[in-house]
C-alpha cells in the first residue's frame, strides 16, 4: 500500500456532484466515484482519534511506516509518513497498544480506506505481547535458555529433517540451496505454519523426528515459516511448541520469518537463523569448498613429504662416520677422566675408612696413651691460642696508635704549632673575645714554644716577656 498523491486533474475531477436518486440515470466513471467517495470520507472524518493495537508492521524503503490497527473485532490500515518521523517520539513495535490522531482517507487504487496518522502515544501494552513477555520470562526463570543445553550441529550432516508447510515457497528456497551447497537426504513433516492448530503440529512434528529408529533419525531438524504478522508467527511461540524444541535430542534450526522477526522458539533452539535460506547455509557447509580444501590438503600433504624425505636424505649424507682416530681419542680421554675420578673417589673412600679405624683404635688405647694424646692435643691448642692472641694484640695496637696520632693531630698544642696562640686572663680563665680582653690589666698569650704577657693600653699593647730579666727590652708596639 502506498500513499495517494492527486494530480491538478484528479483534484478537479472530483468535484462531481454526489450520486443520489435524481442523478441515478447518470453514468459515473470508476475515478470520478472513487475520488468522489475519496472526498466524502476526508471531509466526514477530518481528524479522529483512534485506539487500537499495532499489527503487522513494516518499515517500507522509502521511509514510510505501514501497519493496522486492531480490536477484537475489526483492522484499520494505518500509514506513517516519512516526513512526519521527526515528530517521532516513541518507537513503534508489533503489539504495542496506542492512540493516534489520524485523519482517515481511502486509497482508490485499492478500493481501501487507511488512516494517515499525524501523531500517537502510548496507550497501553498490547494483550498478546504482555502474554509473550510473561511466557518468557517464565520459560527463561526454568533454564530452558540457558547456552549449556545448546547442542552443536554436525558438521555434515547425511540426512536433514524439515518441518514447514508443503505449499510455501519456503521449502523450495531451503531444497535448492541444500542442492547448490550439499545435496544431502532431506525429510519433510508438513504442518501448518499458521492458524489453529499450527502449533500443536510442530509440536508433534519435533517429538516424531525423535521418536525415530536412531538409524532413520535425521542429524539436524530445520523448523521454517516465511515472513507473516505478528499474529501469524503466534503458533511458533506457544509453550508446547518451545518444550518440544527443548526436548528434543536432535539439533534444531530455527528459521522463522524475516530477521527482524522474534518467536520463542528462537531463544530456545541450539541456533537462529535469519531466514530459512540461511538455516540450509548453516545446516551444510559447501560441497565445492570442501572439494577445494581437500585438493590444497593433499597437495600441501605432498609437499611435506618431499620435504620430510628430502631433510631425511640430508641427515643421511650428513651421518658419514669419522676417523677412527677421532672416535678412539675422545673415548679414550672420557675413559682417563673416569679413571681419575675413580682414584679420587677411591682415595676418599679409604681416608674415610683410616679415619674410622683410627678413632676406632683410639677407642681401644689405653688410659694413660688417651691422656697423653688428649695432652698433645690441648698443647696445640694452647699453641694456636697464643698465636691468635698475638695477632689480636698487634691489631690492637695497630688501632691505638692510629688513634693516639689522631689525638695529637686534635690537640690545642698541635694547633698553637700551626701560628694559634692561647690567650688566658686572671687565673688562667681563656679570653674568647676583644671585651674580655679590655677586662683585664694582664694577661698571658700561650704561644707553642713559650708564653707572653700583655697588657691592654687603650688601642696599644705592651708585651712583657715571661722572663724577668727580659723586662728592659720592652718596646711599645702600635
Amino acid at each position: 500500500m502506498s500513499g495517494v498523491q492527486l494530480t491538478q486533474e484528479q483534484e478537479s475531477s472530483s468535484c462531481v456532484p454526489m450520486p443520489n436518486a435524481s442523478s441515478a440515470e447518470r453514468i459515473f466513471s470508476v475515478s470520478e466515484l472513487s475520488f468522489a467517495l475519496k472526498k466524502i470520507v476526508e471531509n466526514t472524518f477530518e481528524l479522529v482519534c483512534v485506539r487500537g493495537e499495532i499489527s503487522n508492521l513494516r518499515l517500507h524503503t522509502s521511509g514510510h511506516i505501514y501497519f493496522a490497527l486492531k480490536d477484537d473485532h475489526a483492522v484499520l490500515d494505518a500509514v506513517y509518513w516519512k516526513g512526519a518521523l521527526r515528530a517521532r517520539h516513541l518507537p513503534l513495535e508489533e503489539g504495542l497498544e496506542i492512540r493516534c490522531w489520524a485523519h482517515l482517507t481511502t486509497y482508490p487504487a485499492r478500493s481501501k480506506y487507511q488512516l494517515v496518522v499525524e501523531r500517537y502515544e502510548l496507550a497501553g501494552q498490547g494483550a498478546i505481547l504482555k502474554m509473550l513477555e510473561e511466557r518468557k520470562h517464565r520459560l527463561r526463570r526454568e533454564g530452558l535458555f540457558d547456552q549449556e543445553h545448546k547442542k552443536p550441529l554436525p558438521f555434515l550432516p547425511h540426512k536433514i529433517g524439515i518441518v514447514t508447510s508443503p505449499t510455501g515457497a519456503v521449502l523450495q528456497d531451503i531444497l535448492h540451496r541444500l542442492a547448490d551447497r550439499f545435496p544431502v537426504s532431506v525429510v519433510v513433516w508438513s504442518v501448518l505454519v499458521q492458524g489453529e492448530g499450527a502449533a500443536t503440529q510442530v509440536a508433534d512434528a519435533v517429538c516424531g523426528f525423535n521418536a525415530l529408529q536412531p538409524g532413520d533419525r535425521p542429524d539436524v531438524l530445520i523448523i521454517a515459516r516465511g515472513g507473516g504478522s505478528f499474529e501469524d508467527l503466534l503458533p511458533f511461540s506457544e509453550e508446547k511448541v518451545v518444550r518440544a524444541v527443548f526436548k528434543s535430542e536432535i539439533p534444531v534450526v530455527s528459521a522463522i520469518g524475516h530477521e527482524t522477526d522474534t518467536t520463542l522458539i528462537d531463544f530456545v533452539a541450539d541456533v537462529r537463523a535469519p531466514t530459512p535460506t540461511a538455516a540450509a547455509e548453516l545446516a551444510v557447509p559447501v560441497r565445492r569448498t570442501l572439494l577445494a580444501t581437500l585438493d590444497a590438503l593433499n597437495h600441501q600433504l605432498g609437499q611435506a613429504l618431499m620435504h620430510h624425505a628430502d631433510r631425511k636424505s640430508h641427515r643421511l649424507s650428513a651421518c658419514s662416520l669419522p676417523p677412527a682416530w677421532r672416535i678412539i681419542g675422545s673415548k679414550a680421554q672420557d675413559l682417563d677422566r673416569s679413571a681419575d675420578r675413580l682414584t679420587a673417589c677411591m682415595r676418599t673412600f679409604w681416608e674415610s675408612k683410616r679415619l674410622a679405624a683410627m678413632h676406632l683404635s683410639i677407642r681401644g688405647q689405653a688410659p694413660s696413651d688417651r691422656l697423653l694424646m688428649w695432652h698433645k692435643h690441648v698443647e696445640m691448642l694452647d699453641f694456636r691460642l697464643r698465636k691468635m692472641i698475638h695477632v689480636l694484640s698487634d691489631a690492637r695496637r695497630t688501632a691505638l696508635l692510629r688513634i693516639a696520632e689522631l689525638l695529637e693531630r686534635a690537640s690545642f698544642e698541635h694547633l698553637l704549632k700551626r701560628g694559634f696562640a692561647l690567650v688566658q686572663g686572671t687565673h688562667g680563665r681563656l679570653i674568647t673575645s676583644a671585651a674580655e680582653a679590655r677586662e683585664n690589666v694582664l694577661f698571658d698569650v700561650v704561644f707553642h714554644d713559650d708564653a707572653c704577657r700583655v697588657a691592654p693600653i687603650k688601642d696599644k699593647r705592651r708585651v712583657f716577656p715571661s722572663c724577668p730579666c727580659e723586662q728592659e727590652h720592652f718596646r711599645w708596639k702600635a
